[in-house]
């Protein structure tokens, strides 16, 4: 047993794991270390269970947790689970003489499904679900809560299911994990889950202004679950740093006294279909009328997936080292800051290439070129033939069907969405989706303009905003159905007159850009005529 309480009430044991062990080996079991602040207060929702007997870490590491809960109650057995032999040796060195704590070198997924437990606290594995064994996991969720999910579904999330299951009457559970399920497709059968198991009681969203987990680019959500009948709602709460955290402790002493806010709702009042994070987070769109989807006016796809960057990206130098012929090249923007304009240009284009940037794809399907046919070869003795998505394409080394976009979103963003002009139509690699205007009667060439002065607005950003996923310090990504259902103001109802003046301003924005001037003045009056248009005067902040 650990004899200061030095160790047991900060996190120096994991800090000294974290020096001693490889981030190699950290990363391999997803071990990402809760601070203690965050241990303790999930300990008091555990230690709120007035029949507090038995507790279960299912995924112990160092026993943050446990320590947390033995320095406030010491009469009870902890069981803890751990499938990483080298931190559950010095586990078990730390709770030598803690003879009501039993740790085991066991997977938590396919073990201890029958026993119940009066607590349950846990930060689980951070693992995607190609990073596990997600066929056999999910056979197991499912016929143990008849509970078919995703198979996109992530390991986390299985966990936590698992976990409210083995609660007793009145047993609690706290959970720490990122919070993507609350905003993604798969998290939509998780979290119907929750709402019909009846157990989830709050969920504290952790902004996005520091990483919880020290080298984990996630933003993390603390869940609440108590198997009772005291309340029937739920609760969101946002925390922008651990000194916030002294909010939570004061709800948690008062349960079940829920404090009305707008972000406590009736069970009943979930939808699971729809981002949650129009519960715990103002919504941009409702300041407008007139909205309608994104995919009503345009198709956002993601951009060419090559499987090997490495292989398929060619720049001049690459092309004459190969001898490649430049026709068996396909013109394309390889990486997210070679374009870094609103516009881009096949002057911008020229430049990158005479600069020797990568900005071709191999694409030499059906070519008899002896060249390319030894490029071929070469990439067959190199393995590129036998990587995931180059395995499931015929010829193995042909590209994504994916036509030139004429406008190009960023992935992710830390400053709001990037929408780019794409007038040298080429192709380009995923860091960009494409974005598609669907050939429509309102949509000729000039109406495209139209739509892509609206896209460069701050309104527009703002809406899509609240449909992105948020990941740490503040990062954002966009899926492509993401902003395919996010919301638009219907530009289509703008008058002729309103139309025409915004495409004018918009030509004036476009010089001032290609002659390296300042044109956000120019977008803000555009911005002005739309939010005159549209914008609610009820909900108007």
């Amino acid at each position: 047993m650990i004899a200061t309480t030095q160790h047991i009430l900060d996190n120096s044991i994991e800090t000294d794991y974290s020096k001693s062990i490889s981030i190699e080996h950290r990363k391999k079991f997803a071990q990402f270390f809760t601070p203690f602040a965050i241990a303790d207060l999930m300990a008091k929702w555990i230690l709120g269970n007035k029949n507090l007997k038995t507790i279960l870490e299912p995924a112990f590491g160092l026993g943050v947790f446990s320590r947390a809960i033995l320095n406030n109650k010491k009469d009870v057995q902890v069981k803890g689970f751990e499938v990483d032999e080298t931190i559950l040796n010095l586990a078990k060195q730390y709770f030598d003489e803690s003879k009501n704590v039993n740790i085991v070198l066991q997977d938590y997924m396919y073990n201890d499904w029958k026993n119940k437990y009066d607590g349950i606290i846990c930060n689980p594995p951070y693992f995607k679900f190609h990073d596990y064994d997600n066929k056999n996991i999910l056979k197991e969720i499912e016929t143990n809560l008849k509970c078919k999910l995703n198979g996109f579904t992530n390991l986390y999330t299985l966990f936590l299911l698992k976990s409210i299951h083995q609660l007793r009457i009145n047993g609690r559970c706290a959970y720490i994990i990122p919070s993507e399920f609350l905003n993604s497709d798969y998290g939509k059968l998780v979290k119907a889950y929750l709402i019909k198991n009846k157990t989830l009681r709050h969920i504290i969203v952790i902004d996005f202004e520091e990483n919880v987990f020290d080298d984990a680019l996630t933003t993390a959500s603390i869940i609440l679950c108590a198997n009772d009948n005291l309340t029937d709602k739920v609760q969101f709460s946002n925390i922008q740093s651990l000194d916030d955290l002294g909010k939570i402790e004061n709800i948690i002493a008062n349960y079940p006294d829920l404090v009305n806010t707008k972000q406590t709702y009736h069970q009943s009042e979930l939808n699971p279909v729809i981002k949650w994070k129009a519960y715990y987070q103002n919504q941009n769109s409702i300041r407008f009328k007139n909205l309608v989807p994104f995919s009503t006016y345009a198709k956002v796809v993601r951009g060419i997936a090559t499987g090997s960057n490495e292989y398929f990206t060619f720049n001049l130098s690459k092309a004459i080292e190969f001898n490649i012929d430049e026709q068996y090249l396909l013109p394309c923007i390889c990486s997210a800051k070679d374009a870094s304009s609103t516009f881009f240009t096949t002057t911008n284009f020229e430049a990158l290439k005479q600069n020797d940037k990568a900005i071709f794809l191999f694409n030499a399907q059906n070519s008899t070129d002896e060249n390319v046919k030894k490029y071929i070869q070469k990439g067959e003795r190199d393995g590129i033939d036998k990587r995931f998505l180059t395995a499931n394409r015929t010829p193995w080394y042909s590209l994504e069907n994916r036509k030139p976009a004429p406008i190009w979103v960023s992935v992710f963003n830390r400053t709001g969405l990037r929408f780019i002009r794409n007038e040298a139509n080429i192709s380009n690699l995923t860091s960009y989706h494409c974005i598609y205007p669907k050939p429509t009667s309102l949509f000729t060439e000039i109406h495209i303009d139209l739509l892509f002065a609206y896209l460069l607005t701050n309104t527009a950003k703002q809406i899509f905003d609240d449909n992105s996923r948020q990941y740490g310090n503040g990062l954002q990504k966009f899926e492509p159905n993401d902003l395919n259902k996010g919301m638009m103001l219907d530009i289509g109802l703008l008058d002729k007159q309103t139309a025409n003046k915004i495409l004018s301003l918009y030509k004036n924005y476009k010089d001032a850009i290609l002659n390296k001037k300042n044109g956000e003045e120019i977008i803000e009056k555009i911005d002005k005529i739309l939010v005159d248009k549209f914008g609610d005067k009820k909900n108007q902040a």
